[in-house]
């Protein structure tokens, strides 16, 4: 009866070890399987200073929209005259339109726009406005894209610069590309330092929790970096202690078997 008693409770220790070590590997943790998250914010990118846009004007006459998008050299109107696109083979650093230090940018016939800190929509916007007021095209198309997108990954994580195609994506996509965290990292603390105001911000996330979706950094921004803080070596000896313990209880349940079968 006591070699039984013994096995059992060798047996829940291992469990509960086991148990202990790969719950803190989870992500979201706190996310009930029936639980739905309400989206409630549609990204969009915000613009800064440096960023390079492509901005494309057009309309039903293809050939009043010309003056709008000869930056560059790189539009042209397709062979029937109905519509217009940027030409193939140009790199990002030859088109578009930089953003400059004070945050503005100079387009055709329009003249110098403040950019800085508007939306992609609200840029579409502003440029639509200003050209049916100047009456030059009636009813304008905007579109606009963002021509080098990047963020920075640091710390215990797959380090680099990296770029998006187009403007969005996620943190769990960027710690995705970057190869996923290495059981060196902090799941509960993973930082994202953005530029707000003028100032420097940093934003700390717990990737166990669901309160990641809810995030200002869910959805990155131009030029953010991402910086995931490796363990402490206190936190390093807790893990190796907790491994020393599973293994140690491993061990003492094989020994209760055999002394259990040998012992019948």
């Amino acid at each position: 009866m006591r070699t039984r008693i013994y096995l059992m409770c060798c047996l829940l220790l291992a469990l509960l070890s086991s148990c202990a070590s790969s719950k803190k590997l989870l992500y979201f943790q706190d996310w009930e399987s029936d639980e739905a998250l309400d989206i409630s914010v549609k990204h969009e990118a915000v613009i800064h200073p440096d960023d390079r846009l492509s901005i494309v004007v057009s309309c039903d006459k293809p050939e009043l929209a010309l003056p709008f998008n000869n930056q560059n050299g790189v539009v042209s109107v397709s062979a029937d005259g109905t519509s217009i696109s940027a030409e193939q083979g140009a790199t990002n650093k030859e088109v578009g339109y930089r953003v400059d230090n004070e945050g503005c940018i100079v387009f055709p016939k329009l003249g110098k726009l403040k950019v800085e800190g508007l939306k992609v929509t609200e840029l579409s916007e502003l440029i639509r406005n200003k050209i049916v007021a100047g009456n030059y095209i009636n009813d304008p198309s905007i579109s606009i894209e963002f021509l080098n997108f990047k963020y920075v990954m640091i710390g215990a994580v797959g380090s680099g610069v990296y770029s998006v195609d187009g403007d969005r994506i996620t943190l769990v996509e960027a710690i995705a590309k970057a190869g996923d965290l290495p059981k060196n990292a902090r799941l509960d603390r993973v930082i994202v330092i953005r530029e707000v105001d003028g100032k420097r911000v940093q934003f700390v996330h717990d990737m166990r929790s669901k309160d990641i979706f809810n995030s200002p950094c869910y959805y990155l921004q131009q030029n953010d970096i991402v910086y995931v803080e490796p363990k402490t070596k206190r936190t390093d000896t807790e893990s190796r202690v907790l491994q020393y313990i599973s293994l140690a209880a491993s061990l003492a349940s094989t020994v209760s078997v055999v002394l259990w079968y040998t012992t019948r």
